[in-house]
């Protein structure tokens, strides 16, 4: 058990640092903030290196914190590395963990350069939700552990088997399973209605303002698209997933 009471701490520095993507790889970890999040990274305690909590703060008694690094720092301390407006009081460093390959996974959602990390994080919360078995992240899309995108998947990448990847490099290898792809577009796509739902299946979802690429979009098995009734212009990206995993899943 430690204590920093200093801004100036050597600690301090390097845990703001982990808010930038390049310390982030450099070392490995990544940052969470609030019981929740951190809760949810106990739950598989190797991936946790040190949890931060300020004195005013108490740690739930069911917390099992055996073999983890525990600091306390001041209110102040607190401030200075969160990333949110009212901190909880309790953070933590936790080691990156990324998935080798989807070879085995039978649901599978593919992420094709997603810029914004709210959307991200929704889209692997969504597909926890819909018991889809691994995450793809495509070419281009947004780092999974910014703190907004850690903070919108609520917990689920603790959850689901994450990994980076060129998309178009891994569709040959579901051809090979016998594994539908599914991709999404307006243009020469169909009703996503008209497609049965089944126990393997992978689905590609694409950039906000672009979409899928073309070159992923002519090696699908079909093209999806959800109609708009309303006057909407277009749906989340997040949300039209939601929608067409839960309706491809048996």
């Amino acid at each position: 058990m430690k204590r920093i009471e200093s801004i100036k701490n050597p600690k301090v520095k390097e845990w703001r640092k982990l808010h930038k993507r390049k310390d982030r790889d450099l070392t490995g970890t990544f940052f969470i903030e609030g019981f929740h999040l951190v809760e949810e990274g106990l739950k598989d305690k190797e991936m946790v290196n040190e949890i931060i909590i300020t004195e005013e703060v108490s740690i739930p008694q069911h917390w099992k914190l055996d073999g983890i690094n525990l600091t306390f720092v001041t209110t102040e301390i607190m401030k200075v590395i969160s990333e949110t407006e009212t901190p909880q009081g309790i953070a933590a460093v936790c080691k990156q963990k990324l998935a080798v390959h989807p070879l085995n996974w039978s649901k599978t959602l593919m992420i094709d350069a997603i810029q914004d990390p709210g959307n991200l994080g929704t889209l692997i919360r969504t597909a926890d939700a819909a018991g889809i078995d691994g995450v793809l992240l495509g070419d281009g899309t947004v780092d999974v552990y910014n703190g907004k995108t850690i903070r919108a998947s609520q917990g689920s990448i603790f959850h689901i088997p994450i990994m980076k990847g060129a998309i178009g490099k891994w569709l040959p290898s579901f051809s090979e399973r016998k594994v539908p792809v599914y991709g999404t577009a307006l243009e020469g796509g169909e009703p996503f209605n008209k497609i049965k739902s089944s126990k393997d299946f992978a689905l590609i979802v694409g950039n906000e303002g672009s979409g899928v690429q073309q070159d992923l979009l002519k090696n699908t098995a079909a093209n999806l698209y959800i109609p708009i009734y309303g006057e909407a212009e277009s749906l989340n990206v997040a949300i039209a997933a939601g929608i067409l995993l839960y309706h491809l899943r048996e």
